[in-house]
């Protein structure tokens, strides 16, 4: 989306230094039927009385409320809370992702665990979001373009945020079209999205860095760090935001991985570095509740995946106990145990095995340092900059401890341990060989290919609990090399050993929108079954 409207300096916006100053020098020369409007708002303040910005504030407060709380879903519409993150992402990407398992044998364990695809878990991700929260950034952007063009900027990065999590699920979204109803709600290819996505992210940081003064949203921010709710810190997420996007798209389209990269990287403003910049739905007074807590504390349904345990015990990784409680098993107390997904277990004998330790007032994260300088990590590898990939790579273990308080990382980064085989409490067939040989350490003599199997296992372990991320660049990347199903009841849909790659669209649209779901599957380019790839998921990595 292009700007509709090209800001102007005025005596309350700073002086930003030789880069943003040019910036700025630069819109004074755009045709003055933009930039005379913009004039008068800057004059009198976006040209509205107090009363009139006392009451659009409290309406976007509304709006901007039920979408940050949707990102990380826990709004409740009157259907109840919690149970729509359970199914949109818990039984979902955070399975797949290699994090949880949930202990409950749904369907006779016949379920999603062994690629017996459930639908209505399937297309909770896509109706709960276009239904709910899509609405809500359409009637913000609707109200803000004009009047209002840091809160726009702020939907736009919320919505990339949202979406790009959606198109991650499925692939070809409805992005661009959306709202609009003589184009009939008609999808974009992936590719498409993805190009939105960089343009949207382009244009919020422009109007950010030229709006930083007036940081009228802080008092709505339950996303960004407490201690600085500005508009500088939004601007460095939309940097990172796009640093992440960049990196998906490392092999289906290099050139434009690295222009976008580069534009984050070269900010003036910067890019999430420091160990504090953690990006989270705070529950703090915000009437917000991890639903990911809800679902562990109050349910006892969020259980640690046998690869978590493989890996975390393998490493004797501090973050292990930060992570998950252990077992409370008699024979097994103190351990922890992990679920293997796909061996469509019938029995609730795993009830006393390890539970994650995130409460109903734990932050829900979104982006963490950590997951920055792995992502700077990847970059340096791929010569996309001129950082030293180790020193990135190190800093974001370095990063993930600090968060997470787990200690002296020297050791650590000097270790040498790797990842455990697991064995089943119950069930010895379902007992598998450790699958990833891959240590701590940097080794600077390694090939590329194990570098960076090196970066994004780290980077796995820095990103939990937020599966919709880790499942991505397990997808994209392979690693870490996670354990195959036991049980494979996919009628051939779903490889084994190549695992899930999405989930279907759901039945809904093809009942209710026969024209979008043919245009969804013609740009999916292969039949809407999990075990195709999407755009972005070549099955290379060099």
């Amino acid at each position: 989306m292009k700007l509709k409207y090209k800001p102007v300096p005025n005596s309350k916006i700073p002086v930003f230094g030789a880069a943003i100053a040019g910036l700025l020098l630069s819109m004074l020369f755009i045709t003055n039927s933009c930039t005379a409007k913009f004039e008068e708002y800057n004059r009198d303040n976006t040209g509205f009385t107090d009363e009139q910005k006392a009451y659009d504030y409290n309406t976007f407060g509304i709006l901007f409320k039920v979408i940050q709380m949707g990102i990380y879903f826990n709004y409740d519409w009157g259907s109840g809370k919690n149970w729509h993150f359970q199914t949109m992402q818990n039984l979902n990407a955070d399975m797949f992702s290699g994090y949880m398992h949930d202990f409950m044998p749904f369907n006779a364990g016949n379920s999603n665990t062994v690629y017996n695809l459930h639908d209505g878990w399937n297309g909770t991700m896509w109706e709960k979001t276009y239904g709910y929260i899509m609405t809500e950034i359409k009637k913000t952007e609707d109200l803000a373009e004009d009047r209002y063009p840091s809160f726009y900027a702020i939907a736009q990065i919320m919505k990339v945020l949202i979406m790009h999590r959606v198109s991650d699920y499925y692939g070809p979204i409805v992005y661009t079209k959306f709202g609009e109803s003589d184009a009939g709600a008609m999808p974009d290819c992936q590719q498409t999205a993805y190009y939105s996505f960089f343009e949207d992210l382009g244009d919020a940081i422009d109007l950010l860095t030229v709006y930083s003064g007036e940081e009228t949203f802080s008092r709505f921010d339950m996303i960004m760090p407490e201690k600085d709710r500005s508009y500088r810190s939004w601007v460095r997420f939309g940097n990172a935001l796009r640093l992440r996007l960049a990196v998906r798209i490392a092999m289906i389209d290099p050139q434009k991985a690295k222009l976008e990269a580069n534009r984050s990287l070269n900010h003036p403003w910067g890019i999430l570095d420091n160990e504090d910049e953690l990006i989270a739905v705070s529950t703090a007074g915000t009437g917000y509740t991890n639903p990911l807590g809800e679902i562990n504390k109050a349910w006892g349904e969020a259980f640690m995946n046998a690869n978590m345990e493989s890996i975390l015990t393998g490493y004797e990784d501090p973050r292990l106990s930060k992570f998950f409680e252990p077992a409370t098993l008699s024979e097994f107390k103190g351990e922890y145990r992990g679920i293997r997904q796909g061996t469509g277990f019938n029995h609730s004998r795993y009830h006393e095995h390890a539970k994650l330790t995130t409460t109903q007032q734990s932050p829900a994260i979104l982006m963490t340092p950590a997951e920055v300088w792995f992502l700077r990590a990847e970059a340096a590898l791929r010569g996309w900059s001129h950082e030293n990939t180790e020193q990135c790579y190190q800093n974001g273990i370095r990063a993930s401890f600090a968060q997470w308080r787990a200690g002296d990382v020297n050791s650590y980064l000097e270790s040498d341990k790797m990842p455990a085989d697991f064995i089943d409490t119950f069930t010895p067939d379902y007992s598998i060989a450790a699958v990833s040989r891959i240590t701590p350490r940097w080794d600077n003599s390694a090939s590329d290919e194990e570098k960076l199997e090196r970066i994004i296992t780290q980077k796995w372990i820095a990103c939990f609990p937020e599966g919709c991320e880790a499942w991505a660049e397990q997808r994209r990347t392979g690693y870490p090399r996670l354990f195959p199903v036991f049980i494979n009841k996919s009628n051939g849909k779903i490889d084994t050993e190549i695992m899930i790659r999405r989930l279907n669209f759901p039945v809904s649209i093809i009942h209710d929108n026969q024209a979008q779901y043919a245009a969804l599957c013609d740009y999916l380019n292969g039949p809407d079954t999990g075990g195709t790839r999407l755009w972005w998921d070549t099955g290379r990595n060099f």
